[in-house]
């Protein structure tokens, strides 16, 4: 992974702390793409899809600037939903949604679904993509635990309107699964496809 370098195309914070744990050059160019979300489809092509998507958002940009990437440098597109009961609870739209969703995981376990995409700059390589899962047992939340956190800001950007490093990570019993797939970054099977290119 030396002569590897990456483009981040996401504004998340958590994933960028997360890459920088894998000590690989990358720089950082948040994707413009929207978030769309198709019925029928089901969560793991519909995460792999987003993650290429926002992927190829930031590689036509990069090619209508006609800058030159480095050698070997490929965009990372992730994105990451929450998944209970066959419904995609992505990001909240405001605070009462995001009490609906905290309401709707409390006391059950859900899914996190994390799309990885690996776009090559050099048109001689694939792109991979890829879907992480990893399963999450909520405690039973009361109604006051609920206002709290809503009222706390953390869950408003967040898919499944919470993050496990925060103040939710009170909430879980257990997960099955990459911890850091529900923070939104699996590392352990981006490193290792990483470690083949």
């Amino acid at each position: 992974m030396k002569d590897l370098s990456l483009i981040l195309a996401s504004a998340s914070p958590r994933r960028n702390s997360l890459l920088a744990l894998l000590d690989i050059p990358f720089q950082v160019m948040p994707s413009r793409a929207a978030e769309r979300f198709h019925p029928g489809v089901a969560a793991g092509i519909q995460a792999k899809r987003l993650a290429l998507a926002k992927a190829q958002e930031v590689a036509r940009r990069l090619k209508a600037s006609r800058q030159s990437p480095p050698k070997n440098c490929w965009i990372l597109g992730a994105d990451t939903i929450v998944v209970k009961g066959g419904k995609l609870l992505a990001k909240p739209r405001d605070a009462a949604h995001a009490a609906s969703m905290l309401r709707l995981l409390s006391g059950t376990s859900h899914e996190v679904i994390t799309g990885m995409a690996l776009l090559p700059l050099d048109k001689d390589k694939k792109a991979w993509a890829h879907a992480e899962r990893t399963k999450v047992w909520f405690r039973k939340l009361d109604e006051a635990e609920i206002d709290d956190y809503v009222r706390s800001g953390e869950p408003l950007d967040k898919a499944g309107a919470y993050g496990i490093q925060g103040r939710a990570g009170a909430f879980v019993k257990k997960i099955s699964g990459d911890y850091f797939n529900v923070v939104g970054l699996p590392l352990a099977s981006l490193a290792q496809k990483l470690r083949s290119l």
